[in-house]
């Protein structure tokens, strides 16, 4: 099978870690040896790469095309002009990749299916792109782009067309999939294929040698925050815990326009001499942040499918997280964590506690996380692009992934 994968959330050269899970999904179907696969992955236009311009710089700098980890990526441009952006994304997105789809084309790579993934506006621009080429296409929903966009009256139609259009819809978690439901879409098209985690990648490291490697104090307790600094991640909830919590410290990797405020409330807390912060961490280099912790915090008030959930399991650590979409998915046994009662401080602490008095062995916490591997998930898009293009799919179900 030959497989256009199409989204924004792609990294490239200069956003290593931008939609990081897409890549990874694509990587685990590639090694099966049964799918060819180029991605797509527009970026908006942008004239100036000085870094006075900050993340639109990195749009500028961003190269046409590239290879990752043996896989061709092209960058093409669209405008996206501000205040109306939203509303004529899908539409600019569609026009501006439409050109590099074709040249695909000419240049012998005529895909078999377009494999978008977040649903707005890239899915919607994926219906339109496969309806102009006359391809099948599947849009995978990942989180805010049905958990959020689709309270935008026009946003919410052009969903519902696009899910209408589909051969399919992918979730990454069940919760995304009863909502796309639950908006009219046809149910017999939607399927659930969550995220995985690589059980390689993330592995537990010796918590006493983690805490050396990183310069941190070698006695704890240790809480760690994970994701962009914006406030829907709720690393100011884990900040305003430590006054909860005397003697705990809290590790905050990530970074974002929520810094500042995030230094000055825990100045403002007396807690700032408790926070370590740092910065963005390369994902390979996040298993010794995992491993330093005692516990990671997700205080997220949206997720789809939370990879850091995962991710910090397989490295033996325990989480505490919001009740929200598809995490009681993922914590969902006392070995995995404990999922707050609220999205505030208290609860947190009160999570905190609740863990520390039932603390799970490492390996407990390890062994729950393999049960979510690449495998399921790679065997279930193999068989659903068989079935959407009408290949035999007998052959898939007995690969051992």
């Amino acid at each position: 099978m030959k497989i256009l994968l199409f989204s924004t959330l792609y990294p490239s050269a200069v956003r290593p870690i931008h939609g990081i899970f897409v890549e990874t999904r694509l990587r685990e179907l590639l090694k099966t040896g049964e799918v060819q696969a180029k991605v797509v992955a527009p970026v908006p236009w942008f004239p100036f790469k000085a870094a006075r311009f900050g993340s639109y710089a990195k749009f500028a700098a961003t190269p046409r095309m590239e290879q990752r980890n043996g896989v061709e990526v092209h960058h093409p441009r669209y405008l996206l002009p501000p205040k109306v952006g939203m509303n004529i994304a899908p539409y600019a997105l569609a026009l501006g990749a439409l050109p590099t789809l074709r040249r695909l084309q000419r240049n012998g790579f005529d895909f078999d299916l377009i494999d978008a993934h977040y649903y707005y506006p890239d899915g919607v621009a994926a219906a339109l792109l496969a309806k102009w080429l006359g391809k099948p296409f599947v849009v995978t929903a990942r989180g805010t782009d049905l958990n959020l966009i689709p309270q935008h009256r026009f946003a919410r139609r052009l969903i519902l067309q696009a899910a209408e259009q589909a051969s399919a819809s992918i979730g990454v978690c069940q919760a995304l999939m009863n909502t796309l439901a639950d908006m009219g879409a046809d149910r017999s098209k939607l399927n659930t294929l969550r995220n995985g985690v690589d059980l390689e990648r993330f592995v537990p490291e010796d918590r006493a040698q983690a805490r050396r490697r990183l310069g941190l104090q070698p006695e704890g307790p240790y809480l760690l925050s994970v994701g962009h600094l914006i406030e829907r991640k709720g690393h100011h909830i884990a900040v305003e815990a430590l006054s909860y919590l005397p003697g705990l410290k809290l590790l905050i990797a990530g970074a974002g326009p929520e810094e500042s405020a995030l230094n000055t409330l825990a100045c403002r807390l007396g807690v700032a001499d408790r926070v370590h912060w740092a910065g963005v961490v390369p994902q390979s280099e996040l298993k010794w942040w995992y491993s330093a912790a005692d516990v990671l915090a997700l205080c997220s008030s949206r997720e789809g499918w939370a990879n850091v959930l995962l991710e910090s399991m397989a490295c033996g650590t325990p989480v505490v997280a919001t009740n929200i979409w598809g995490t009681p998915e993922v914590v969902n046994t006392p070995a995995a964590g404990v999922l707050m009662a609220r999205r505030d401080a208290q609860a947190l602490a009160q999570a905190w506690e609740h863990l520390q008095r039932q603390l799970p062995a490492r390996q407990a916490t390890r062994t729950h996380a393999e049960t979510f591997s690449w495998a399921a998930t790679t065997q279930g898009q193999l068989d659903l692009f068989a079935r959407v293009l009408g290949f035999p799919s007998s052959p898939y179900r007995s690969l051992n992934i």
